[in-house]
């Protein structure tokens, strides 16, 4: 049986962008240098909220708050599935790069599936919504 991985995603906006974080090399080749969503795993105790807090400290060495709830997706990767909620955030304070490759703001036209970890890609049509508002 595959693992299971919970994990949670920051849907970070600032002036109409998307923060987009690409990875670097990966030991599982269809996510390697692919953009996602600034986050990770939840550990043991804690609420999804708490890890998104957690892992934007660990991976920008930056404060957010969590606005809002934004959708949850599930995605079977060749070596495990994993349970992806994402949430609507703000920086509260300045952020690095310190793990990524790079980091991008991009606009609604500029948010193309093909770049994107699989598990993030069902996201990006409503973003696109949303990011028009």
């Amino acid at each position: 049986m595959k693992k299971h991985l919970q994990v949670v995603g920051a849907v970070i906006i600032e002036d109409g962008k998307v923060l987009a974080a690409k990875r670097g090399e990966s030991r599982y080749e269809y996510v390697a240098h692919k953009y996602e969503f600034v986050g990770g795993k939840i550990e043991a105790g804690e609420s999804p909220e708490e890890a998104l807090i957690r892992e934007v400290k660990e991976e920008l060495c930056a404060d957010i708050r969590v606005c809002s709830h934004f959708l949850d997706m599930t995605h079977e990767y060749p070596d495990f599935t994993i349970t992806l909620r994402t949430y609507i955030c703000e920086f509260v304070s300045a952020y690095s790069r310190t793990e990524h490759e790079s980091l991008r703001f991009l606009g609604a036209e500029e948010l193309r599936e093909e770049e994107w970890a699989p598990a993030d890609v069902p996201a990006l049509e409503r973003l696109r919504e949303y990011l028009k508002r």
